[in-house]
């Protein structure tokens, strides 16, 4: 029967998560330059509407369809038939099957534009627009299916996976390597400093993203519950760790805080969380937040040591957090805090961190090679880089006939 209580946490969820992505589309865009604004933001706002429609037609059956050999859903669920407002019997059993759709959805909509901070102010906008939809189609609702599918290979041999680690985190990391290797560097990369326009920005956007990640850890309890209250503590207390740990790393290493490193460290705790967060107690999600902050720094600054222009840090801050995570939920994890789930090392078993590993490398192995090949087919078939004459004019100009500042 469907629950009111959990019906309504749901949804207001769903809406949190939304906000995620506007939210993203500013922190994004404060840190590239002045004549990249709009382009930015752009490439977040277009997966609200373009994703969305995949999902409908095509991506919610994919990922939660009746199961297919445990690789992929088949498409009885085609344009939602047979989505209704009675709970599914399998998934979130105590609201609408419409309410745990559209929750998804925004899981589905914000991962690709996570993406998009990897080829910031590289990248046109067409063949930008067909990867986001080849790589929604091909890498997340295969991954998404695996773990979090009913039938889903990854998920059968107890691959866990709370809130996205995995099926986010690490997707969008791995894809972010490869397009970081396939489109190359910015002009000027190595030589020139690229400084943030606006600081302000990148924070206000934190501050949403930190607000809506409450509906993306807490609501995947998917119940207004303990379980939930688990991941709406760890969440914040994860993210709180993760940015006070980098503020002191810049402290010890460069003499000084900034405010784009407590951001930074801000989003590392939050990323790293999200696959343990209703697994784990208030003193493990705190450790967990500050390893992210020590290992999420220093994957960054490794970036510029290997000559990768990841111009917004994503491999570093979501991949290597979204990884990392995963492997501290098969040390942290406790049944002692979320019965329904497993122990970890500290609990004496060292089973499910071997479990988590095996899931790291095929979920990682696969969203790079195919994430590669459909860069180089898009590239190959329409060009994926701006002109040199177009980068340096700024996207907002050669793209959208617009500019973000008079």
């Amino acid at each position: 029967m469907i629950n009111a209580a959990d019906t309504a946490f749901i949804l207001a969820a769903a809406g949190l998560v939304l906000l995620m992505t506007p939210g993203l589309a500013l922190f994004y865009a404060g840190m590239v330059r002045t004549e990249n604004v709009l382009a930015t933001i752009m490439q977040s706002l277009i997966m609200i509407s373009l994703i969305s429609l995949e999902w409908v037609y095509i991506g919610y059956t994919m990922s939660f369809g009746p199961d297919v050999g445990g690789v992929i859903g088949d498409f009885s669920h085609f344009a939602l038939k047979g989505v209704t407002n009675a709970p599914s019997s399998e998934y979130a059993t105590t609201i609408p099957q419409t309410v745990f759709m559209i929750y998804q959805c925004m899981f589905a909509v914000i991962t690709p534009a996570l993406i998009t901070g990897a080829f910031a102010e590289r990248v046109r906008f067409a063949p930008f627009v067909g990867f986001s939809v080849l790589w929604a189609v091909f890498v997340y609702n295969p991954v998404c299916h695996w773990i979090w599918g009913s039938g889903g290979w990854l998920g059968k041999i107890g691959v866990l996976d709370f809130a996205g680690g995995l099926v986010v985190h690490a997707t969008c990391g791995m894809a972010a390597l490869a397009a970081v290797m396939v489109i190359g560097p910015r002009k000027g990369y190595g030589h020139t400093h690229f400084m943030p326009h606006s600081l302000p920005m990148t924070m206000l956007g934190t501050g949403l993203l930190w607000f809506g990640w409450f509906g993306f850890n807490g609501g995947s309890a998917l119940a207004a519950d303990g379980v939930a209250a688990t991941a709406f503590v760890a969440t914040h207390l994860a993210g709180m760790a993760g940015m006070a740990m980098w503020t002191l790393m810049e402290w010890v290493k460069i003499g000084k805080p900034t405010t784009l490193g407590a951001a930074s460290g801000a989003i590392s705790g939050l990323a790293t969380i999200t696959p343990a967060a209703g697994f784990v107690g208030p003193n493990s999600a705190i450790f967990i937040g500050l390893i992210a902050g020590v290992v999420c720094y220093y994957a960054v600054n490794f970036k510029a040591k290997m000559k990768f222009d990841d111009s917004l840090d994503v491999v570093g801050i979501h991949g290597v957090g979204g990884v990392t995570g995963t492997l501290l939920l098969g040390i942290f994890a406790s049944t002692s805090v979320n019965p329904g789930g497993v122990d970890g090392v500290i609990a004496g078993s060292f089973t499910q961190l071997f479990i988590q590993m095996l899931g790291i490398l095929v979920v990682c192995g696969y969203a790079f090679v195919v994430s590669w090949i459909i860069l180089k087919v898009v590239d190959m078939l329409i060009g994926l880089r701006v002109s040199t004459e177009e980068e340096t004019q700024g996207l907002d100009f050669s793209e959208h006939s617009e500019t973000a500042y008079n």
